[in-house]
């Protein structure tokens, strides 16, 4: 074996130690945890558009050059909760062919009682997936203040436990108002449900497009108390008046969050989101379209994790 200085020896175990602190994935196949820039997987709503199956959808994915899927398995999602221990496995394995991974998943999971709840964890966990996302919750105007993050935390209890027993782990999404407002949506409400529990069951995928539309320049600030659970990194482009553009378009390069990512030891994939309209009003809704605005929008946000500034 080649030995190790003590100050060589120190320096890899800052390393490890960081990228766990921070849900790195150096144990999941393919990824390195030492690896930088991260994977670049694509959330497959976008494929929903177009009806692909599973063979179309990991056939584009290869072709635009991206690392992976983060898969919608929710009612409408492109598998269906009570389909997934038949459908999962076999998307999984078309995926595997291509040198593809499914280290994610979203979800309308929103507490143990939720239907195939239990199936779903299992399965993908069984498959290598390593975090899922959780159902949002509408903000109910009429509650007392408190009352809807009381309820939300007693529901992530048990299902924390379900999570450390399966070995995976659930991330809450913040996300900005679009008709309606979201519980979490706003990163101090975020921090007060996910505060007291373990990052490893139940932690934060950050995003930076919502996060910015929310709170402006504010949200490093709120950022600082979330970045203990930080699991997932979610990424779209945005202008600060809250419009969603191409990549490269909008205001999301310019936050400093991309270097944030890269001094904190991130290592997990990040999940590449098309909001903006990749189809020119509807006009071109094809599958170049939609090839040329992922190859686009992952050569634009490979650039931004090369070069954080």
């Amino acid at each position: 074996m080649n030995t190790l200085s003590r100050r060589d020896f120190i320096a890899r175990t800052a390393v490890a130690s960081s990228t766990v602190a921070l849900g790195g994935v150096g144990g999941l196949p393919g990824f390195s945890a030492e690896q930088w820039p991260p994977p670049i997987v694509v959330f497959s709503k976008v494929y929903q558009e177009l009806k692909f199956d599973f063979e179309d959808s990991a056939a584009l994915t290869a072709e635009a050059g991206m690392d992976g899927i983060d898969c919608t398995v929710r009612p409408g999602g492109e598998i269906l909760p009570e389909n997934v221990a038949r459908d999962l496995p076999r998307y999984a394995a078309l995926l595997k062919k291509r040198g593809l991974q499914l280290p994610l998943l979203t979800t309308a999971i929103t507490s143990v009682a939720s239907p195939h709840t239990e199936e779903i964890l299992r399965t993908a966990r069984g498959l290598g997936v390593q975090y899922y996302r959780l159902g949002s919750s509408n903000t109910q105007t009429d509650a007392p203040p408190g009352k809807q993050v009381q309820r939300i935390r007693a529901q992530l209890k048990d299902l924390a436990t379900l999570n450390k027993e399966v070995g995976i782990g659930a991330v809450f999404q913040n996300h900005s108002p679009a008709g309606q407002s979201y519980v979490g949506g706003d990163l101090a409400e975020l921090y007060d449900i996910v505060k007291d529990f373990d990052p490893a069951q139940v932690g934060v995928a950050f995003d930076i497009g919502h996060a910015l539309v929310v709170h402006g320049d504010d949200w490093r600030r709120h950022f600082e108390r979330l970045k203990s659970h930080l699991r997932v990194a979610y990424v779209k482009d945005v202008t600060r008046a809250g419009r969603w553009v191409p990549f490269g378009e909008g205001d999301v390069a310019s936050t400093g969050y991309f270097k944030l990512l890269r001094e904190l030891g991130y290592r997990a994939p990040i999940s590449l989101h098309i909001e903006f309209d990749w189809a020119e009003g509807g006009k071109s809704r094809t599958r170049t379209a939609l090839l040329k605005a992922l190859k686009d929008s992952s050569r634009v946000l490979r650039r931004w994790l090369s070069t954080p500034s």
